[in-house]
């Protein structure tokens, strides 16, 4: 869509926290559903860490990123036979109808213009039953403590800087209904939640968003929105919070699996 743009962007800082997720902590609600059988399309999925964990439950996978730098690093990275990449954007899919079993995305719908038509182009190229899964963190039950004025700073110009990028932050409270506005039924909705807590995971997550809130397809929309100022102390904040002994961060992500309808 043309009113939508990447929040995070495609920087090495990014990329590198992507390559992290892995399908026990970010697929876990969709692996009872997998067959050794089955085909299945990872759309928007970045360097393909989640895509590789997948291809060991199921006989393939495509994997679908609009970033021609995340398929490459993807297919550098690629061990599996069973996985093929390609650059393609989720609104126009160059597959098939009725080619694939699953369809999954994870931390993708938050980042669209219009995931209705998204998710109404996936539909098309499920079979008859087939099932999508999706999962998005929600923002808004973003908390950590100890408390810090800025980190809540921080949340509430990521909003302002995700929605005028075309997304929608809180994306997980809102798949149940976009996949039912998208012509599918048999919804389940669930939730899981990632924490960090340890000093080590801490220390991670305070560094990834004290860089991320620097790179410029961030901070250009803050200036945009006179919110440039804030960006230091912000970033100063995250490494003072991560260095609290009792620090502790959470979020929710919501999680929807449904299907497409048997018949037209």
């Amino acid at each position: 869509m043309a009113d939508e743009l990447y929040t995070h962007g495609h920087h090495q800082v990014v990329v590198n926290a992507h390559a992290t997720r892995t399908v026990v902590d970010s697929a876990q609600f969709l692996l009872p559903r997998l067959e050794s059988s089955l085909r299945l399309l990872d759309f928007g999925c970045g360097p393909g860490s989640i895509t590789a964990g997948l291809a060991g439950h199921v006989a393939t996978v495509v994997g679908v990123d609009s970033s021609p730098e995340a398929i490459g690093i993807a297919r550098r990275d690629a061990a599996a036979p069973n996985v093929e990449y390609l650059v393609a954007s989720v609104y126009d899919l160059p597959l098939p109808d009725d080619s694939f079993d699953v369809a999954y995305a994870h931390q993708v719908l938050q980042h669209l213009g219009d995931p209705t038509a998204a998710l109404s182009e996936v539909r098309r190229v499920l079979v008859p039953g087939g099932l999508v899964a999706v999962r998005d963190a929600d923002f808004g039950s973003m908390i950590h403590h100890p408390h810090y004025q800025e980190l809540d700073v921080w949340l509430d110009i990521y909003h302002q800087v995700a929605r005028g990028n075309g997304g929608e932050p809180d994306a997980g409270r809102r798949l149940a209904g976009w996949v039912r506005r998208a012509g599918y039924e048999n919804i389940t909705a669930t939730s899981s939640s990632w924490h960090y807590t340890t000093p080590e995971q801490r220390l991670w997550w305070a560094r990834l968003w004290a860089d991320r809130i620097r790179l410029p397809r961030f901070s250009n929309r803050a200036a945009d929105l006179g919110l440039a100022d804030a960006i230091g102390p912000i970033a100063a904040a995250w490494l003072h919070w991560a260095a609290e002994p009792d620090g502790w961060f959470a979020f929710v992500h919501g999680e929807v699996i449904a299907s497409k309808p048997e018949r037209a």
